[in-house]
């Protein structure tokens, strides 16, 4: 029978006095961190608005959270499985290490076994959560102050690399990647990880994080758009997004001028602009949105067209809050989501006189 979490406060007190009634059936994803834990962690309690609770650990991972290595969540999970306790400890050992399958291979362990396995305990498989890891780690090197290292924990190691993925993501051999095409793809680093940006000669189609789920999906729409035209390369709007992005996180500059590609719905389209009339800073509910467009009632359309998004950053979706004033799914991690949001309240604040 499924357990149904009691309300938020409720599990924030029993966080507080590290109540075992719901270990292993509730778990806390801390905003501020980016890790989640058992509500009986013994680690210092995090403030009540950093605190996002979840009924089972694969909701954490696919949230972005990472685990705690005081609590250590994945525990039960290890301990009912030594394949997946074998793999655990070695992600543990190195988690910025890029596995392969033939590294899993190479332990003594069955793919396809070790694939259904992690599937089975934490939504994702292990090669995912070992990405997942890396990019986290990157948050954890920004948090100390060092944006380089943060990004060669979480990026591409070479232009080959990305080209081999991004063919991998668009189902074709790295050769038959146009570098004339009509939209063209590079990889950006940004302290929060790579990011992919597809642009033509005069906008930007598609901005966003390398790990993001939706994108496969997100890319062959665009394909499908241009007609197949979509290629390796860099034009003049790649750099001038490129430069914004830099600003931004340097915390010199949070408006963007990069002409954009909006593919969606009138209605979609509507959304994303109004999106963008949120002063960076702010954040606002879906109901309020729908509201000042003259929809109330269209709440849930809000919610879609947001999460269609694909244009991160630029189109701020992440300034999308629940009505009582949460964080709600990000498509990047809401770690990132908190990252940019902090970022965005400097900026507001260096603005004020």
């Amino acid at each position: 029978m499924m357990f149904d979490l009691p309300n938020d406060d409720t599990l924030y007190d029993a966080l507080l006095a590290r109540d075992a009634t719901y270990d292993g059936r509730a778990y806390v994803g801390v905003s501020s961190t980016g890790i989640f834990c058992r509500l009986t962690c013994p680690a210092r309690k995090p403030k009540r608005e950093n605190c996002r609770f979840y009924a089972d650990v694969a909701s954490c991972i696919s949230a972005g959270f990472r685990p705690c290595k005081r609590c250590h969540p994945l525990d039960p999970a290890a301990q009912s499985d030594p394949t997946i306790g074998k793999l655990l400890a070695a992600l543990d050992a190195r988690p910025a290490y890029r596995w392969s399958e033939p590294d899993v291979m190479r332990m003594g362990l069955d793919s396809s076994t070790v694939r259904r396995a992690f599937k089975r305990h934490f939504g994702r498989t292990f090669l995912e959560m070992a990405r997942s890891r890396r990019l986290a780690s990157g948050f954890t090197a920004l948090s100390a102050g060092s944006v380089i290292d943060a990004q060669l924990d979480a990026g591409f190691d070479s232009p080959s690399a990305f080209r081999a993925a991004f063919a991998k993501l668009m189902g074709a051999a790295p050769g038959t990647l146009s570098r004339d095409a009509l939209l063209r793809a590079d990889h950006l680093k940004t302290p929060l990880g790579d990011m992919i940006a597809v642009c033509d000669k005069r906008a930007l189609h598609l901005l966003e994080f390398a790990d993001r789920k939706a994108l496969p999906t997100e890319m062959q729409k665009l394909r499908k758009a241009a007609k197949g035209s979509v290629g390796i390369g860099r034009f003049e709007t790649h750099d001038q997004i490129a430069s914004e992005l830099d600003a931004f996180f340097a915390k010199r500059c949070d408006s963007f001028t990069t002409s954009l590609a909006l593919h969606g719905t009138a209605f979609t389209r509507e959304v994303w602009k109004t999106l963008q009339t949120i002063p960076a800073g702010e954040t606002r509910s879906y109901s309020a949105i729908a509201a000042s467009m003259g929809a109330p009632q269209s709440i849930r359309a809000v919610a879609r067209a947001n999460g269609a998004n694909q244009i991160a950053i630029v189109i701020p979706c992440h300034r999308v809050i629940g009505a009582d004033g949460s964080l709600t799914g990000y498509g990047g991690g809401l770690w990132r989501k908190q990252q940019i949001i902090d970022l965005e309240r400097h900026h507001a604040k260096r603005r004020l006189p």
